[in-house]
């Protein structure tokens, strides 16, 4: 059994979680999880990093004192966490006396081995606010292409790069003053102290991505600077000892949050654990922090020469993933695609999004997309279509016919175990953070259980008088590799793993608890586990994202188009069809399914009744008028595809679920069919 501390990237607190923070919380919540599953003992810690000017001047902004300002944005960062499943032991904040301590401490420490150099820098200075103003705080003329209102550090239109001293006609952005140039004594961390011990270390195996440690060299090849490491008043941090008025800039006391957050834990909650095991200089116990690609530089460089310069062990590894776009583009508030965790949860299952990222993850350092179509689609076919249902299709039977109790024998042991040896893989794909190719193997065995269903057709069965053992076998068999299913996206979906191991009446759900078959075991009466997305849902959390200025915006933009003759959408001529955009034909659900059987309709001399595989708990019934061209015997066990979407038809023979496809000319109508491979309930596309 590994010992494992993980930590998160800290959330900065003077702001709501967004989609885009979530892409790394989920990805190490499903780490977590995955390796306790296989019985390793992790603790996962986290915290808000809670300094800086920017939450001095929010605290200031919203009539309250910075520790208010801190402690209300905590309760709503450990809320959408908690609403995301995200499993933290503990949840700190950086503005703690033990950080202070451990600050100073290792701050000292990094003194007294000559790692700290002092020295004047001129800055511009705020004299109206009093305070000296950092970069994002100055906006003027950029000095090379005279370009007005750029920030104090970089120029937006030619993209160069300057001191904020050297802007034409510098203001403050805070009260519009003109700054002065002011010197100020600041402290410096010397970087260059450690250009070799960190050369190495990110070249160590496992340490760092490829990718990242590549990237690092042009840091080395540059020359590596000093750090400023100080901050003057007022300024909301921990200030350095023996230095008044000057305060740790915020990147030296977060990091060091990871290990004051891990130390209150012991304190308050696990005094079993010992600090010194994960920390001390020389521990075999393995430290993990997930973090996004911007700010690696901080934990690459600057994090582990400060705990190399105090005599603290450093991460055994840093675990990096990418940005988040939305729709293949940058998350946007006008589009509605810059969306809170707040707002996601108010109109969606967050396992949702769960399994959404999770398909997409793996150990590179690449971005990845949010496309809500693809979103809906995934969770749909995967989740609903093909996990769920399997269960419903065979608990149904369980609960009415057997008494809620399973086989006494395992019909299809080699079936099952090839499930249950699957495991290893899928153990491994999730220990190395490839969690993309982890949920592929897990479809992949959803498929072959759905399969194995369909050509038993326990429905069909049931109906047969003498076939009930066989149903019950079937039935078994399909509730045994549904579990198996459960218990390998449980890390993925804890809130269905939960559900799936009360409905299965079992104790334990972990990686291990697989390898033993369920026969002649009761089961709870089976309740739905998951609804599909509503299409709707996702277009109200869009809406109820978009910044008022767009909302205001909309109501003008269309009034101006109703107005304009040349924009509305010009009436289809005889005999052409209407077009219609992508948006609308992506909303149609086409599906395989499967002819059970056909009857013709009293009353009606063009009506077939359909009752169809949907690869669902239930076959459907469908009208279809295409008795002209078929007899009932022409179509069972036939292969059609259909409208699985379709609202319900009220007819005066019934009720029509659906639609099925079919092409005609004045001669005949021809049902639409797909090739050979394919089943029921596969998605058209």
């Amino acid at each position: 059994m590994r010992k494992i501390l993980v930590t998160n990237a800290l959330p900065y607190a003077n702001g709501p979680i967004h989609m885009g923070h979530l892409l790394g919380y989920i990805q190490a919540d499903i780490w977590v999880r995955a390796m306790r599953a296989m019985g390793h003992d992790v603790t996962y810690v986290c915290a808000d990093d809670a300094h800086g000017t920017a939450i001095m001047l929010r605290a200031e902004a919203n009539g309250i004192t910075p520790e208010q300002q801190i402690a209300n944005v905590q309760k709503e960062h450990e809320r959408d966490f908690a609403g995301f499943g995200i499993s933290f032991d503990h949840y700190d904040s950086t503005h703690s006396e033990t950080n202070k301590s451990r600050s100073q401490e290792i701050y000292l420490k990094n003194r007294d081995a000559d790692n700290i150099a002092i020295r004047p820098v001129t800055q511009l200075f705020d004299p109206e606010k009093q305070m000296f103003l950092s970069d994002r705080f100055i906006k003027g003329t950029c000095p090379k292409c005279k370009s007005p209102d750029q920030y104090g550090d970089s120029c937006e239109v030619c993209g160069t790069t300057y001191n904020a001293t050297e802007l034409i006609d510098p203001r403050s952005t805070l009260s519009g003053a003109t700054p002065i140039e002011k010197s100020s004594d600041h402290y410096f961390f010397k970087l260059p102290n450690f250009s070799e011990y960190l050369q190495k270390w990110t070249r160590d195996t496992g340490r760092l991505p490829v990718s990242i440690a590549n990237k690092l060299d042009e840091w080395f090849e540059a020359g590596l600077a000093d750090w400023d490491i100080s901050r003057d008043a007022p300024y909301f941090g921990f200030e350095i000892p023996d230095a008044p008025n000057k305060y740790f800039y915020v990147w030296v006391d977060a990091p060091i949050g990871y290990m004051s957050s891990f130390e209150n834990y012991i304190k308050t909650k696990r005094p079993d654990l010992n600090f010194d095991d994960y920390w001390k200089k020389d521990s075999e116990n393995e430290v993990y922090h997930f973090i996004g690609k911007d700010i690696v530089y901080f934990h690459a460089l600057f994090w582990p020469a400060m705990l190399e310069g105090a005599n603290y062990r450093t991460p055994t590894g840093l675990f990096v993933n990418g940005f988040l776009t939305v729709n293949g583009q940058k998350m946007s508030k006008s589009r509605g695609t810059f969306i809170k965790a707040e707002t996601y949860l108010e109109h969606l299952n967050p396992e949702y999004l769960r399994y959404y990222f999770a398909s997409k993850l793996s150990d590179k350092v690449e971005d990845s997309d949010l496309n809500l179509d693809d979103f809906i689609q995934k969770v749909n076919s995967d989740l609903v279509g093909k996990v769920v249902n399997i269960a419903s299709r065979c608990a149904k039977f369980i609960n009415k016919d057997f008494n809620h109790t399973l086989s006494g024998n395992c019909a299809e042991l080699e079936l099952v175990q090839s499930f249950i040896d699957a495991g290893d893989s899928i153990a491994k794909a999730y220990e190395e953070r490839e969690f993309s190719a982890a949920i592929r193997e897990i479809m992949s065995l959803a498929d072959r259980a759905n399969q194995y269903i369909d050509e038993k057709k326990p429905w069909a069965l049931a109906k047969i008088e003498g076939e009930e053992q066989q149903v019950h076998d079937v039935c078994s068999v399909g509730i045994n590799l549904f579990r198996q299913l459960a218990i390998y996206l449980a890390p993925v979906l804890p809130k269905l793993a939960n559900e799936v191991q009360t409905f299965l009446q079992l104790e334990s759900f972990d990686f291990a608890s697989r390898k033993q078959v369920l026969v002649n075991h009761e089961i709870a009466q089976f309740e739905p586990l998951m609804q599909r997305v509503d299409p709707k849902a996702v277009t109200a959390m869009v809406d109820a994202s978009k910044d008022s200025l767009a909302a205001a915006e909309a109501p003008k933009a269309e009034k101006k188009k109703e107005k304009n003759v040349v924009d509305k959408k010009p009436e289809p001529k005889v005999g052409e069809a209407e077009i219609i955009g992508i948006e609308d034909f992506m909303k149609i659900d086409l599906r395989v399914a499967e002819v059970l059987d056909a009857a013709t309709v009293e009353g009606s001399d063009k009506l077939l009744q359909l009752t169809l595989n949907v690869g669902e708990a239930e076959p459907r019934n469908v009208f279809s008028g295409i008795r002209g061209s078929y007899a009932p015997e022409d179509l069972k066990g036939k292969l059609v595809v259909m409208v699985a979407n379709l609202a319900p038809r009220k007819m005066r023979f019934g009720i029509s679920n659906g639609m099925v496809l079919a092409a005609g000319n004045s001669e005949a109508i021809f049902v639409i069919s797909p090739d050979s491979g394919a089943k029921p309930g596969d998605k058209v596309s």
